[in-house]
């Protein structure tokens, strides 16, 4: 058997089936996007300005949100959006294990200290329960991660934050075009923080970040400290620590290109994410649960494999053209620099995270694509079932 895996042709280049297709995603803007370069190298405004401040208005009222704020990434806007709170030293902030380490970087960036919870044994995503068990006395916010693209329980986990006098920060770095019963990603707490790396559903051509609120005096203290803490209208009146955050107007252009579309594309990922789904039912695959009353934007499919023939089974798939991502192989609790803040296993997450691979997923996709791939798949987790792993 290992001999014929190493003897598996490789496939022809337009074979391959990307984890993500963001040359396919680019073409399909290519003029919007070159109009809009053409307008900044124009306006020689390169940082901040006029097109920022158009993507700002433009991002606000596609999440449903009052204000929002441009920023460089998405770790800056956790970040500030925490220090704009005011949580630091001394405080705590609830956080599930299972997300990017951008998520606990920023706690501990702002000061403060990640009190990690667990997750859902079928979405993967932050509960209420496991929220409550993770409060103490020093806790002063909760980041809720709307992780793969999928909102969690809002309702419930607002509830418990409000009953304990909490803030509730939106993670949504992975949710652009996402929804808890109706309301928009972002407008679910009292802040809400994303990133626009390229390979998010709505994606920059380099990094860029936004936080989104209601509150005006919060999302003015984030441009503050986005700016080196300068004072309104000063240029060297500095009246706080901030930082250098600030987001291109190259960066902007892109964004404002790509959000029209951004609706469409979320709709194709949904749809192609449905076939799968029908395809893999009943098979040796399990895909995360997608909750009917979240709107999944499906910015990453997730499917669980047995964890010891997962990587085998990750480099067939890529002997025969089909890229696999994970997302992510170890909880944020066991990671070197954050060992110390953890408080008791977190069996969920820990059991799950040598299971999960991510599929390939994008608009541009096509169904023999999701066909090929769900086949594939099945074929090999089938085979290594029954091999022998001892």
């Amino acid at each position: 058997m290992h001999s014929q895996r190493l003897t598996t042709p490789q496939p022809a280049a337009d074979r391959r089936i990307p984890l993500v297709d963001l040359a396919a995603m680019t073409r399909e803007v290519r003029a919007e996007v070159d109009a809009a370069f053409a307008q900044v190298l124009d306006s020689a405004y390169f940082i901040g300005g006029e097109i920022v401040e158009r993507f700002e208005h433009q991002w606000a009222a596609y999440c449903g949100t009052a204000h929002a704020v441009g920023v460089a990434n998405g770790t800056d806007a956790l970040h500030l959006a925490l220090r704009a709170m005011g949580i630091g030293r001394g405080d705590e902030v609830v956080i599930p294990t299972n997300t990017f380490v951008a998520t606990a970087e920023a706690v501990v960036l702002a000061g403060a200290t990640p009190r990690f919870a667990d997750v859902s044994a079928d979405t993967l995503l932050l509960t209420p329960a496991s929220f409550e068990a993770a409060i103490t006395r020093r806790t002063r916010a909760v980041i809720v991660v709307h992780l793969y693209g999928q909102t969690p329980d809002m309702d419930a986990i607002g509830r418990v934050a409000a009953s304990s006098g909490l803030a509730v920060i939106e993670d949504a770095a992975q949710a652009h075009g996402a929804s808890w019963r109706g309301r928009p990603a972002g407008s679910l707490g009292h802040v809400g923080c994303f990133s626009f790396y390229p390979a998010k559903n709505l994606g920059a051509f380099g990094d860029a970040g936004a936080v989104v609120t209601d509150d005006a005096q919060l999302a003015h203290r984030v441009r503050v400290l986005r700016n080196h803490g300068r004072a309104d209208g000063s240029h060297y009146d500095h009246q706080a620590l901030g930082t250098n955050s600030r987001m291109d107007a190259l960066q902007a252009a892109v964004l404002s290109a790509k959000l029209p579309r951004l609706d469409a594309w979320v709709a194709n990922r949904r749809a192609f994410a449905s076939r799968y789904r029908a395809q893999l039912d009943g098979g040796p695959v399990r895909l995360v649960d997608d909750r009917s009353d979240a709107g999944h934007a499906y910015h990453l499919l997730v499917a669980r494999v047995p964890a010891l023939t997962r990587e085998r089974v990750r480099r067939r798939l890529s002997q025969v053209g089909i890229e696999t991502g994970l997302h992510y192989p170890m909880p944020c609790h066991l990671l070197t620099p954050y060992r110390g803040y953890e408080h008791g296993p977190l069996p969920v997450a820990e059991q799950t995270a040598g299971q999960i691979v991510s599929l390939p997923l994008s608009p541009h996709m096509t169904v023999e694509q999701v066909d090929r791939v769900c086949g594939a798949l099945q074929e090999m987790v089938t085979a290594e079932a029954g091999t022998d792993v001892a």
